[in-house]
């Protein structure tokens, strides 16, 4: 059954609530998600203790039994080059906007979510500064 956009749609929108209740199970606070400019957009953007992170959100739908499955297709190989340029293009953005010190520290990171719809199962692999 081929996938139009609005199921697209549905799963990263899913994919992306279940990585922002990972985050904040983990301790993180939840600042922004879905902060969108014309030159990128950025999932989640996360703070604990005095860091933030800004963190790309890849998700997608498979069996529970494939999630292991190193042939299969994953999340994070849609994350080029390209990519990775308009994320820190809007995460200047960001701290520009929100007046945030240049000196903060802060990473890019990336969350990879596996979805079983049917058995209601996910799976959550969290890759911390990629670039």
């Amino acid at each position: 059954m081929k996938k139009d956009k609005s199921d697209k749609k549905y799963i990263g929108n899913l994919g992306e609530e279940i990585a922002a209740k990972y985050l904040t199970q983990k301790g993180y606070l939840v600042l922004d998600r879905n902060y969108l400019k014309k030159w990128g957009e950025i999932d989640i953007v996360a703070k604990k203790m005095n860091k933030y992170y800004f963190v790309e959100v890849k998700t997608v739908s498979r069996s529970a039994e494939n999630f292991d499955d190193s042939d299969g297709y994953r999340p994070e190989e849609n994350v080029h080059a390209w990519k990775i340029k308009r994320l820190y293009r809007a995460i200047e953005s960001y701290l520009m906007e929100k007046g945030i010190n240049d000196d903060i520290d802060w990473q890019l990171d990336l969350i990879s979510i596996y979805l079983d719809i049917d058995k209601k199962k996910a799976k959550v692999d969290y890759l911390d500064n990629i670039a």
